[in-house]
């Protein structure tokens, strides 16, 4: 009996090896192209593309994450794949928008440091740019930028998404996906702002960065978005604001039974600060929490001044 299990554990082992390989093979690494003409490609104007950091021979030695690594590659399909590549350069380094576009996101974003998004129509392509620094200058969202502006600065280990206590090697984490960062939600695989994926990250319309750049090449009508289903895509923030709007929608008809002013107002308020918090996460519902978390707070208002009217209107009698 013993041996029989040991049998099967060991075709168990064979089995999960079997999947890593095959997992890691179905999204292969992609090798950095060669960096030796990222002086030239930022100097000519003619080209569409630059690398967003100067002097790129400059590299520490420190082998960066290339596109599709591969991390705990031994748990089979729970492998992650990186959906960038991290270039490894000292905090305070310039950072430069790769294309002409404008920056439709440019914040604070937990493990990124400071985040910073470039769309680019021209090309159909969105850039991101990881592990900024939030203490040094940094663009706002809405500024249009040309091929090769300042975006901000690389941060040191302790801002740039890591802490005094658990510091981030500096680097820059700058993937390309195609699409426009509206056209991907702000949960679930596709979310617009992936570092490290389970899919494979060429599937979900991320790009080789160096690959891209040196190949300088737009295609007609720009890099096209990958094919998926609507829900698929959408369905990890329909679901988690669907929660909230059905949560809010029953609260606000109980209380309007009830007629508590004050519970409305202060539900408004919490609303207000989900629908906040929705949105420096880029997810679009934030707006729709907002619109419900100000309905709160005018029905409440509009209900409190009319309880006061009323019990004056009682004294008076």
């Amino acid at each position: 009996m013993n041996r029989i299990r040991w049998v099967a554990k060991a075709f168990s082992v064979i089995l999960l090896f079997i999947g890593s390989l095959n997992a890691w093979a179905s999204c292969p690494q992609v090798p950095m192209q060669d960096l030796s003409s990222a002086d030239a490609f930022a100097s000519d104007d003619n080209l569409p593309f630059r690398f967003p950091l100067d002097e790129m021979d400059q590299l520490t030695e420190r082998v960066p994450a290339t596109f599709c690594t591969s991390a705990n590659r031994v748990f089979g399909p729970h492998d992650k794949y990186h959906a960038a590549e991290d270039y490894h350069l000292p905090a305070g380094t310039a950072v430069y928008a790769m294309a002409d576009g404008t920056v439709s996101f440019s914040r604070r974003m937990g493990g990124y440091g400071w985040l910073t998004i470039v769309d680019h129509p021209q090309a159909n392509l969105y850039s991101l740019y990881g592990h900024l620094s939030p203490s040094r200058w940094n663009i706002r969202s809405g500024t249009a930028v040309e091929k090769g502006q300042l975006l901000g600065y690389l941060g040191d280990s302790d801002e740039n998404g890591g802490s005094a206590e658990q510091p981030l090697v500096t680097h820059l984490h700058f993937g390309i996906r195609a699409g426009q960062r509206s056209d991907y939600p702000g949960k679930g695989k596709w979310r617009w702002q992936a570092g490290w994926i389970q899919p494979c990250p060429a599937d979900l319309g991320w790009l080789p960065p160096s690959t891209i750049i040196v190949n300088q090449t737009i295609p007609a009508g720009g890099f096209p978005e990958p094919s998926s289903n609507f829900f698929e895509k959408w369905k990890a923030e329909i679901i988690l604001s669907g929660v909230y709007v059905l949560c809010v929608a029953f609260m606000l008809v109980f209380e309007l039974k009830k007629n508590r002013s004050i519970v409305l107002i202060i539900g408004g308020g919490v609303l207000l600060l989900v629908g906040w918090l929705f949105r420096t996460k880029g997810m679009k519902t934030g707006s729709l929490i907002l619109v419900m978390a100000a309905l709160y707070a005018v029905l409440g208002i509009y209900k409190l001044i009319r309880n006061i009217n009323a019990k004056r209107a009682a004294k008076t009698h």
